[in-house]
């Protein structure tokens, strides 16, 4: 998820140097939900990983 969203960034980045804006923010949108999404699975699995699963490891 991460991956895609460093692609979109870069497609963004490019977009809008080349000037095509329209394009540009929506490839800026799309990485920015997919990296905040990451944020949240991941800190979601770092809690699981402290409490749950490491009682289960026991």
């Amino acid at each position: 998820m991460l991956k895609w969203a460093l692609i979109f960034a870069v497609i963004a980045l490019i977009a809008g140097a080349l000037g095509f804006t329209g394009i540009a923010g929506a490839a800026a949108g799309v990485a920015k939900i997919l990296f905040f999404l990451f944020l949240v699975v991941f800190v979601v699995m770092l809690l699981l990983g402290v409490t749950v699963f490491k009682s289960v490891a026991k």
